[in-house]
């Protein structure tokens, strides 16, 4: 299983991204998927999850500081998951990195899965 994430930039506090985790591999439709951020000198945290296409019940995990302005969504024709970043603040500011593995999505959140992608950097001025 590879995953490649996408869409980081500079962008101002209030500001907006869309980061992109393109997943390929054998049987990724049972994969849940997941958003965890490294800021510097800080560990890594989760940040958003989604459950597997077959998952019963299908959920999504958002991080408290992130509820309402952030939105993780996956098109299961592309094999991509998405997450909207909306008015975005400082402390957002880190390497957002994507994992997948077989189990809940709010198990991945907390434990990770078992394949990461390389990650990329988003950075919000203020």
């Amino acid at each position: 299983v590879h995953l490649v994430e996408s869409g980081g930039a500079l962008v101002q506090a209030g500001g907006s991204l869309r980061l992109s985790c393109s997943v390929t591999g054998n049987s990724v439709e049972h994969y849940a998927i997941g958003w965890f951020r490294q800021a510097p000198g800080k560990e890594r945290e989760w940040v958003s999850c989604i459950s597997a296409k077959t998952a019963i019940p299908y959920r999504t995990e958002y991080k408290d500081s992130v509820k309402g302005r952030f939105t993780i969504s996956r098109d299961n024709a592309k094999n991509t998951v998405y997450l909207q970043m909306n008015n975005l603040k400082p402390e957002g500011t880190g390497v957002y990195s994507c994992t997948g593995g077989p189990r809940p999505a709010n198990e991945l959140c907390i434990l990770g899965g078992g394949y990461w992608g390389q990650g990329t950097q988003v950075t919000v001025s203020s």
